[in-house]
């Protein structure tokens, strides 16, 4: 291939890949949680907004972190499943830390969806940082 043909084909490749895992972590992450954040979030639900809002933006840190510092494609979904799993900690360590949790996100209590969504980004931050 061509230098700007492949660069295109690892764009495209790359692109593509970070859409469908982002879809993947969000259909997993929203299968975990014991609420419908969907669903609550067509109802105005800001807290349930927040809190996915939050681990799908840490999720994304880590993911374009692995982009930039992995030259291998499989490293890339590697790092990937990683971080997925890192913000499914994330979620159990806080509802546990926090019993109440689930039941503030779904009675829309927009502090602790708040609290939620800043832990999972800054955990996703850190996250993405170590790849570095």
């Amino acid at each position: 291939m061509q230098p700007i043909t492949a660069s295109i084909f690892a764009y495209a490749t790359h692109l593509l890949a970070s859409l469908v895992l982002l879809a993947v972590f969000v259909g997993v992450y929203t299968r975990i949680t014991p609420f419908h954040e969907f669903t609550l979030i067509r109802k105005g639900n800001m807290a349930a907004a927040l809190s996915l809002g939050g681990s799908t933006l840490g999720f994304c840190f880590t993911l374009s972190s692995s982009i930039q510092h992995n030259d291998s494609f499989m490293m890339f979904l590697l790092w990937a499943l990683g971080a997925m799993v890192v913000q499914a900690l994330v979620y159990a360590a806080l509802t546990r830390a926090l019993p109440d949790m689930n039941a503030a996100i779904e009675s829309n209590n927009i502090a602790m969806g708040g609290l939620m969504g800043t832990l999972s980004v800054t955990v996703g931050v850190l996250n993405a940082a170590c790849l570095s």
